[in-house]
């Protein structure tokens, strides 16, 4: 600021011009030109004022005289020795606290008139024991922004009542921060909720609601009763989202990201983000070229970039499935790494933009985790601006009492104490005010702030659908209602400010430019700078099995090692931790076999060295579930921590660890959207047990199996999901390996099943180094972590390479076997221990480490050495009905046809279940028992 205050237009000559100039700005921010009262409104607070340390004497006086015209707390009944004046002039502060809590139950929200809202007794005179006899009085006006220090009760009453009871509805009181509540106070109550504007903005305005009524009458003149989800009743959206984009620029941000669901969002592609209408022509015609199965029209994303004051901006909207509000942590998430990417940790550079349904916004628990990640060091973007579409019917249930339990579909906003602005989409410049304020909110104190654009939908949920069926007084209003556009335009015409030969000219070069196949979104940018964009073409056009040389050397490794495993001089660790690094020391001197943890920990490490970076978060994973991975050390004396894997080399890439809060849903999402953006990114989420998935199943299902198909998006997402039956129970047995097989198909992912810590090293590292950008799902083990026989050397570390199968390690007379059992997982050691302990030389054991895409050729090898099988069966812990045995037969029996005709693969396992596993340890013991005798072949 002291900068800006400096450059030559502002200051010597001309400072006393610009002092002036604010101090009529506090008095009226009306009576100063736009520009000016932009600038004025951007300037840095403090406690809701304008830093002090900017040289305005006459600001600082200004803000002197309001602290001393406050009025201290008085008891207004029990203190004798105060007049009634000065009784009365207390309770006038309380009118205008109350003003400010409750005013905005009292506003003009609805623009059909149908909600008749119930006397707020907070906001009458009588209630604060003043009456019409003291409207001519002159009280003192305390904090209320009015421009002068007196004034009489109806000028006090008048100013609130225009600021807090029109078409803006205010929720704020329930801010803790008070620098925050004045900042809201100060901008509302100067101008009293209704600043004037320009006439050039107010002729944008008009035609950019032209804009939008336009496109829904072509489409439905063009296409009547096709599906589109049309903004018809919500069309202030265009106008507001254009005046944010643009207020978001003039801040120097260089992107913002958009999350929306179906409702307006053709509107959207055309209308801002500037898709040409012909694509959308072909679209509805059945014309357009798509890759993949493709999703429907208006669930698919653009981008595109536009001229800001700011200058270029890149707008992405992001892809969304009908789960409606899953997208929100998705973009969370593709906002993250756009911020990590331009080293913007404030998120000034990068800003989420999110617009949801009133329904879904008050309905799915997603809404929640998604408003709990933002302040979060792992999940944070800098504030997000909302935007509800609030037609007041969320499907057909129109009656509050059936759609929420709260008083307004945002309530749920108030948990994270953001700022909530109803406003009535029928006036467009309270839209327009609210929106500048709402995006200079976000940028001030870098918090989520929701607007809730009151409307309604005049075509129903779709273009199929009647809506007097199951609304009727409504649709009864709504065809009668005038639409937002025609009343503005009468508003203008009114003013003289245009004419209505102007108003229809409007109208039709709109609709020709539609019809020519013109680009309809203002200040679109033909030829944009794309050096900041990222570079996908590395990752493109890879066969499944191209090849990746994942070795090290062991000189290397060693080093790697060395750095993993340095704790700082005077950092006290817990002891069990301690033990931890003093055998991993071990391990890497070859003094001992490498376990599971140090394995993992090294291709981290590894990856880091060779320039990878890495993201790694969940519930648990600081020092692992299954206390296994301890990359974050606490100190013992100050709590303070030391994360090894960050303190490999200066200038080393990041490595990002995090504990989650406790998510699923949301968490996940928000790792998908970050992977989807950045694929040099390692990108890895641990489920803290993998039954935890289940809380996140929609991600799965919509996006991380089914998105490149959709909508073109690769991720190289990595899940880690514990997965094991160790007699825990039903919740904690299984990561429900038999969905993510039923959902595998065109190679859309990879399932892995490793057990060795050679495995896992050589598996994370290919994930990373390979340019194939798959998701990677990872039954990742539990009881494996410590198992005395799931270790490997350092060569096999240095020197190997991930295996889709695992052929028999034991060393046996192929010969003599006569019997072969595949399976995944740690079964394989249930299987090898009591093949021991029978000394059975006729049995081998083969594992599948990679279960999809399924690995025929390698398990074709394995087999090849027995040319005497008489019997071959399939072992797995899981119930028949679920694991590997449905999904993944066919793929057996076509290897096993190939290598024997006679032979017929056999199942060995627990039997269909609808739960997962046992719950009695008794009762797991024997199931396994039995699976193990049947598979091996004894009684």
């Amino acid at each position: 600021m002291e900068l800006l205050w400096g450059s030559s237009h502002i200051s010597g000559g001309n400072a006393a011009y610009v002092e002036d100039l604010y101090e009529t700005y506090l008095q009226d921010p009306n009576h100063v030109p736009e520009e000016w009262r932009t600038y004025f409104e951007k300037l840095p607070q403090v406690n809701g004022n304008v830093r002090q340390d900017i040289p305005h004497s006459t600001i600082r006086d200004h803000f002197t005289q309001l602290a001393k015209a406050k009025i201290k707390p008085l008891s207004v009944e029990s203190d004798s020795g105060i007049t009634d004046h000065e009784r009365k002039q207390v309770r006038v502060i309380q009118l205008c606290s109350a003003y400010r809590q409750r005013g905005h139950q009292q506003t003009k929200l609805d623009p059909l008139g149908l909600k008749v809202r119930a006397p707020v007794p907070d906001l009458d005179l009588h209630y604060h024991k003043l009456s019409a006899a003291d409207l001519d009085t002159v009280f003192q006006t305390g904090s209320l922004f009015i421009g002068k220090d007196q004034a009489t009760l109806k000028e006090i009453v008048d100013s609130l009542e225009q600021t807090y009871c029109n078409t803006i509805g205010a929720e704020f009181m329930h801010i803790v921060a008070t620098e925050e509540r004045q900042w809201i106070q100060q901008r509302m109550e100067s101008v009293r909720s209704k600043p004037a504007f320009g006439d050039d903005v107010l002729l944008h305005l008009h035609e950019r609601l032209t804009a939008a009524e336009g496109l829904g009458k072509l489409l439905a003149s063009k296409y009547p009763g096709v599906k589109r989800f049309g903004l018809e009743g919500g069309e202030s959206l265009i106008p507001m989202m254009d005046a944010m984009i643009q207020r978001i620029g003039s801040y120097s941000a260089k992107e913002v990201v958009i999350s929306m669901a179906h409702r307006g969002r053709l509107n959207m592609l055309v209308n801002v983000l500037g898709k040409n209408p012909s694509e959308l022509f072909d679209e509805f015609e059945g014309r357009a070229e798509y890759h993949g199965s493709a999703d429907v029209k208006y669930h698919q994303g653009f981008s595109s970039t536009v001229e800001t004051p700011g200058g270029e901006m890149h707008l992405a909207l992001a892809f969304n499935p009908s789960h409606l509000e899953i997208g929100a942590p998705v973009v969370e998430g593709s906002v993250r790494a756009r911020q990590d990417r331009r080293e913007d940790p404030e998120g000034k550079k990068v800003v989420p933009l999110i617009l949801h349904g009133d329904a879904a916004f008050a309905g799915q628990g997603v809404v929640m985790e998604t408003f709990q990640m933002s302040q979060t060091r792992a999940y944070k973007t800098g504030g997000t601006i909302h935007v509800v579409i609030n037609n007041q019917v969320g499907f057909t249930t129109s009656k509050r009492e059936d759609a929420r339990s709260t008083e307004y579909c945002t309530d749920v906003a108030k948990m994270v104490q953001a700022p909530i602005f109803h406003v009535n989409g029928d006036d467009p410049e309270a839209v327009l005010f609210v929106s500048q304020m709402a995006v200079d909110y976000r940028q001030q104190f870098n918090k989520d702030i929701v607007i809730d654009l009151v409307c309604y939908r005049r075509r129903g949920h779709n273009e199929a659908d009647e809506p007097s069926g199951t609304q009727p007084l409504m649709y009864q209003q709504i065809k009668k209602q005038r639409s937002t556009r025609d009343l503005y335009a009468d508003k203008l015409i009114a003013q003289s400010l245009i004419s209505k030969e102007y108003d229809t000219e409007v109208i039709e070069n709109y609709r020709r430019a539609l019809e020519s196949g013109e680009h309809v979104a203002k200040s679109l940018v033909h030829e944009p700078n794309e050096t900041l964009f990222v570079d996908w073409n590395p990752y493109l056009g890879h066969d499944w099995d191209c090849p990746c040389d994942t070795r090290i050397e062991l000189k290397k490794l060693q080093d790697v090692a060395a750095k993993i495993n340095a704790v700082p001089e005077g950092f006290p660790i817990q002891r069990q931790v301690g033990k931890i690094y003093e055998d991993r020391r071990k391990m890497a001197a070859g003094a001992t076999p490498i376990n599971w943890g140090f394995a993992e920990t090294l291709a981290y490490g590894s990856l880091i060295d060779s320039g990878n970076p890495i993201r790694l978060t969940g519930q648990d994973v600081g020092r692992g579930t299954f206390s296994h991975r301890h990359a974050v050390l606490h100190n013992q004396n100050d709590a303070s921590i030391h994360v090894p894997l960050q303190h490999m080399a200066e200038d080393q890439p990041n490595f990002t660890i995090h504990d989650s809060l406790l998510s699923e849903e949301a968490v996940l999402a928000f790792e998908y959207g970050y992977a989807t953006t950045m694929p040099n990114v390692m990108v890895i989420w641990e489920a803290q047990f993998g039954d935890f998935a289940n809380g996140a199943q929609v991600v799965i299902d919509q996006f991380i199996t089914s998105g490149e198909h959709k909508w073109q998006r690769l991720c190289g997402l990595t899940m880690l999901l514990p997965h094991g039956y160790e007699g825990q129970g039903p919740e904690h047995s299984s990561a429900r390996l038999e969905r993510f097989l039923q959902l595998s198909a065109e190679h859309n992912i990879q399932v892995c099943v490793p057990t060795t810590p050679a495995q896992v090293f050589h598996m994370l590292r290919r994930q990373s180094l390979r340019p194939l950008r798959k998701p990677l799902i990872v039954m990742s083990p539990k009881s494996l972590l410590r198992h005395k026989e799931a270790v490997s050397t350092l060569e096999e570390l240095a020197d190997g390479q991930f295996q889709n199968v695992l052929a028999e390690t034991d060393s046996l007379n192929a010969e003599k076997v006569t019997r072969a059992v595949l399976c995944s997982g740690k079964v394989y050691y249930d299987l090898r221990e009591t093949r021991r302990e029978k000394d059975m030389d006729n049995v081998a054991i083969i594992r599948l480490e990679q279960l999809y895409p399924f690995p025929e050729q390698e398990l074709e090898q394995a087999l090849a050495p027995y040319a005497e099988l008489k019997e071959i069966v399939w072992c797995q812990e899981e119930p028949m009905n679920q694991g590997a045995w449905y999904s993944s037969q066919h793929h057996m029996r076509r290897v096993i046809h190939k290598h024997n005709r006679t032979l017929y693969l056999e199942y060995a396992g627990r039997d269909a279940s609808a739960s997962p596993a046992a719950g009695y340890m008794a009762l797991h013991v024997a199931q396994q028992q039995k699976l193990i005798a049947e598979a091996l072949g004894f009684e």
